[in-house]
């Protein structure tokens, strides 16, 4: 039986960057560390894994993302790098926010793009997706209840 979900994990090709995204969106780092070793490899199926992980949370503590930055071996490309919304796989990550415009115009200083439109959705929620770091769709939603 499933406890909880512990986190999202994220690669990344520049942490700083991500850091800064996610410190922005209002998440804390928790730490961060680098990461090697033969344990590693063998969780991986892969060799030589050499990583810097930052774990970062949110506010209330429940949730959390880790951003990792592989230095061995290379990153790998898929394409296309930035999926649309319908491509099949990991999605999304979504977040609750205060104010949505202002978590946008706060966001765009560090990169993120809108992807379509801010929509409302009945009289529960205003919602947009803009685009994270790595490409991946940030799901942003303003609770109006």
């Amino acid at each position: 039986m499933i406890i909880r979900m512990d986190h999202v994990s994220i690669i990344v090709d520049d942490l700083p960057a991500a850091i800064a995204f996610f410190k922005t969106l209002g998440m804390e780092l928790k730490g961060s560390m680098p990461v090697e070793g033969e344990w590693v490899d063998r969780l991986n199926g892969l060799k030589d894994v050499k990583v810097n992980i930052t774990m970062m949370r949110t506010p209330d503590g429940n949730g959390k993302v880790e951003l990792t930055k592989f230095r061995s071996p290379e990153l790998v490309d898929i394409n296309p790098a930035t999926a649309p919304p319908n491509a099949l796989g990991l999605r999304q990550i979504m977040f609750a926010v205060d104010d949505l415009t202002d978590t946008v115009e706060r966001l765009r200083a560090h990169g993120a793009e809108l992807i379509g439109e801010f929509v409302q959705y009945g009289d529960m929620y205003k919602l947009c997706y803009v685009r994270g770091p790595a490409g991946i769709i940030v799901a942003l939603a303003e609770e109006l209840f």
